[in-house]
């Protein structure tokens, strides 16, 4: 990591909520009686499956895309991403006129592959196996002259996610714990942000699957750790590392890292689908899934639980419901 990265702050957070102003939604916040029995707490669900796109991607996106110039925005971006930043990047493109590619996984659902087509950007399959994806949409920005909009490694994007909590504190005030999933870190950052800005006292927890718990060892090494492909439903949480930004952000502003199997997973999701009426993915579902199986201190507390998306891939509902 470079020292002359300069890292996010609220203020940033504050810009980002401006610009996302009319053009992000604002999404609800709800709650469970059911929940608020099983755990003894009072929960919070933030609903960004309810986002534009399906979920808290477009708000980083949007931001970073705003902010580039006139010449970027006309030569276009490039990302790289399994989906939901593919999505996300792919309308706010479309929403600024902006030409976007997007590097995606062959292995990717294919709702999402779809769905980022229909936004307009060009889409480029590679093989996760074989290929790099970082390498890939490296050796195409420089062929094209355009710009690489990262998935969460960047100060734009992470101060759009940390809208995300902003919303959330400022609806119901203060709390005690604030769950959020971890994929490269870039919600978890922008959240962490934001929730000791605005709740000074709230415990900051980050969830993984624990087949891809790579934040989870890093945050307790103090060391940058990696994950390869991890095969792990939570198809958002398969990054292979935290980033030269979300690193230092996570072991600034993160109080704890929990992970979560397989099958809790899939236990959480069958009951956001059942007892709350909300579609919701696996990546979706990880901090529920660390509140309903007791990986955190909850009782008697006022807990926020981000629900970051619901691109839910139907095809994959029979092995999603098998545990």
């Amino acid at each position: 990591m470079s020292d002359r990265l300069i890292l996010p702050s609220y203020a940033d957070i504050r810009a980002a909520s401006d610009r996302l102003f009319g053009k992000a939604c604002r999404t609800p916040v709800v709650t469970s009686r059911t929940v608020n029995r099983r755990t003894g707490a009072e929960v919070f669900f933030k609903c960004e499956n309810w986002q534009r796109t399906g979920s808290f991607k477009f708000r980083g996106a949007y931001n970073a895309l705003s902010q580039l110039s006139a010449a970027e925005r006309d030569r276009g971006v490039i990302t790289y991403s399994s989906g939901n930043h593919a999505q996300a990047i792919a309308l706010s493109g479309t929403l600024l006129n902006i030409p976007t590619t997007i590097v995606m996984p062959q292995n990717a659902p294919k709702v999402k592959q779809i769905a980022t087509q229909e936004y307009g950007a060009q889409v480029i399959f590679y093989d996760p196996k074989t290929t790099d994806r970082k390498i890939l949409a490296q050796e195409l920005a420089n062929e094209r002259n355009i710009t690489i909009i990262p998935p969460y490694d960047d100060p734009r994007i992470i101060a759009g996610q940390g809208t995300v909590a902003k919303e959330s504190i400022e609806e119901v005030g203060n709390l005690d714990a604030l769950l959020v999933c971890c994929g490269g870190g870039g919600l978890l950052s922008g959240c962490a942000i934001a929730a000791k800005a605005l709740s000074p006292d709230c415990r900051v927890i980050g969830v993984e699957p624990a087949l891809g718990d790579d934040a989870t060892r890093s945050f307790y090494t103090k060391t940058l750790q990696y994950v390869n492909n991890p095969d792990t439903i939570a198809d958002g949480a398969r990054t292979p590392c935290l980033g030269d930004y979300t690193f230092p952000l996570v072991l600034q502003w993160v109080d704890e890292m929990v992970v979560v199997s397989e099958d809790e997973i899939k236990r959480s999701l069958r009951f956001l689908w059942e007892r709350l009426k909300l579609v919701v993915e696996p990546t979706g579902a990880l901090a529920t899934a660390a509140l309903l199986e007791g990986k955190v201190k909850a009782a008697g507390d006022r807990i926020g639980v981000i629900i970051s998306g619901g691109n839910l891939d139907l095809q994959q509902l029979p092995a999603l419901m098998n545990n």
